[in-house]
């Protein structure tokens, strides 16, 4: 039977932003912090770069500013980005109070270092200023923050719960456009249940699971980027996703990235040959920016046929490359690749949504009583390529920036009255699965195939094509068969396909991540690819 909650805030996603948000509220709220899987499931588990931030005092915010600003390829928003570097330090800080454990310089204050914490360099960065746990900074992050919410009694954690859709007084018919929180699937008992809140947090991650190829985890489906849409959000720059240069191509080895960390430190970009490739696309080489290497990547692949290219970092000192990518290591080892002796086949594979669901500087959408903070947003940071591990720092300095508002706003919202619970009296048990596996198949390769690294207009066109039809064939199952964790994704799934796939067909030029055969120049000035629910059009 279904059950009904009622939360002060509820967040839908137990990643960094998530868990920032929530830590970062008193402790006399009722929060709950919803999963779709195991807490460990989202995407911030698994990064391993770092968190860049203005740290050492040879740094500074402009040259943070500046660096941003050139990778993405003119379409950053300055205020915003201004906005995340300022509060960098502050929010890094916050981190190491709550006891991230960041791997510290055994040389600090020697050679005029300031900062006790070792600091790499990746690609688009004039300075070293990732901070860092190794090689597993995901990991560090999330487990120290996830042990803090634990310790808190007011937070409560809640896995294998999918969040279906938002509850909104429009959708309740009521006056106003309030969000007043979400049904959401009990994945133990099969139950759609009712989370009132007075506030609600969308921390879902991006969407690269709509390509064939990605390093993302499972659960990366878009969906708050869908559910917002749904309740009537404009979205942005939805044509922008980032493919990682390097994933590790190994038939075993599903979605393993191999860490820019390791191009900062000096690993070579070579063809099967052993040739190095990147000194003919980009001055910068191996230390370009993610869409110039993975172009190039890309092109070269094509060019020869080839299956993958090869990273190569053997010509450091074994002790060197043990010490800094312990992880990477002993992940290729299970391979049969000693990184130490051997270059390590890569592949580009999907990364990071660029675009997002419009928030302001605090992540408040444009449906009052709802935020989104993290990959599901669209701050302005990123523009058109976002800069390497900017992205974390995104989820620490907007889930404090919202936590900040909704601590501001709380005397003036009431907690919802008793919301109606989930119909599912028209639907019956679903006896064709097989059409969800079919259709999740059919939507990850033609996106692969028609809206990947390099696009044309025909190739946009086909994939429009298909994503209506599919569109249509999901919302028919949707309407006649009770949901599932499957269902819930792959609807989701289409719905972000297509804005994305509208966002490309609507930017006539080639810019960061979006490159077109059919517009190959970028044009003089930029704009943002801004797209707005039916229900909400003039």
């Amino acid at each position: 039977m279904s059950q009904q909650f009622q939360h002060d805030v509820l967040v839908i996603g137990s990643g960094a932003a998530g868990l920032s948000l929530a830590l970062n509220l008193p402790a006399h709220l009722r929060i709950a912090v919803l999963s779709k899987g195991d807490l460990a499931n989202g995407s911030t588990f698994w990064a391993q770069g770092g968190v860049a931030a203005v740290l050492d005092d040879t740094d500074t915010v402009q040259s943070h500013v500046e660096d941003t600003l050139n990778a993405g390829g003119g379409l950053c928003h300055e205020d915003a980005v201004r906005y995340t570097v300022e509060h960098s330090r502050e929010a890094i800080q916050w981190l190491i109070d709550q006891g991230v454990p960041f791997t510290r310089d055994e040389h600090a204050g020697v050679d005029e270092r300031s900062f006790e914490f070792h600091l790499t360099r990746e690609g688009g960065h004039s300075h070293r200023r990732i901070i860092h746990a190794a090689d597993a900074t995901g990991a560090a992050i999330f487990t120290t923050l996830l042990e803090q919410a634990r310790q808190r009694p007011n937070i409560e954690l809640l896995e294998q719960r999918v969040a279906v859709d938002l509850i909104t007084q429009r959708r309740l018919g009521q006056a106003g456009e309030r969000c007043l929180g979400a049904y959401v699937l009990n994945r133990a008992s099969g139950e759609v249940d009712t989370f009132g809140a007075r506030f609600t947090v969308l921390a879902t991650g991006g969407a690269a699971k709509v390509y064939l190829y990605t390093s993302n985890p499972d659960g990366a489906c878009g969906d708050g980027i869908a559910m917002a849409w749904r309740a009537g959000c404009r979205v942005a720059n939805l044509e922008f996703n980032q493919f990682h240069p390097t994933c590790l191509y190994h038939p075993q080895a599903k979605s393993f990235l191999i860490t820019e960390a390791l191009r900062g430190e000096g690993a070579l970009l070579k063809l099967p040959n052993g040739e190095r490739f990147m000194p003919r696309f980009d001055p910068r080489a191996e230390l370009a920016p993610r869409d110039i290497v993975a172009r190039a990547i890309d092109h070269e692949m094509k060019r020869l046929g080839a299956d993958c290219v090869y990273l190569d970092i053997s010509h450091k000192p074994a002790e060197f490359i043990k010490g800094h990518f312990p992880t990477v290591y002993e992940r290729c080892l299970t391979f049969g690749i000693d990184i130490t002796t051997q270059p390590i086949p890569v592949v580009p594979a999907a990364h990071y949504t660029c675009g997002g669901v419009m928030v302001d500087d605090h992540g408040l959408t444009d449906v009052p009583g709802l935020y989104a903070i993290g990959e599901t947003s669209f701050t302005g940071l990123h523009g058109a390529n976002r800069m390497a591990s900017n992205s974390l720092l995104e989820c620490f300095v907007y889930g404090r920036s919202a936590a900040t508002d909704i601590l501001a706003k709380l005397s003036s919202v009431d907690m919802p009255e008793a919301l109606p619970c989930w119909d599912a009296s028209q639907v019956t048990d679903s006896d064709e699965d097989v059409i969800i596996a079919h259709n999740w198949d059919e939507l990850r390769r033609f996106m692969w195939d028609y809206v990947g690294i390099v696009r044309t207009s025909k190739r946009l066109q086909r994939a429009e094509h298909r994503v209506r039809l599919l569109l249509d064939e999901i919302d028919e199952f949707y309407s006649n068969y009770k949901v599932s964790r499957d269902l819930i994704e792959l609807r989701n799934l289409a719905q972000v396909a297509e804005l994305m796939i509208r966002s490309a067909m609507q930017r006539k030029e080639s810019r960061g991540l979006h490159y077109t055969l059919d517009y190959p120049d970028m044009l003089p000035v930029a704009h943002d690819t801004i797209l707005q629910p039916p229900t909400y059009a003039d």
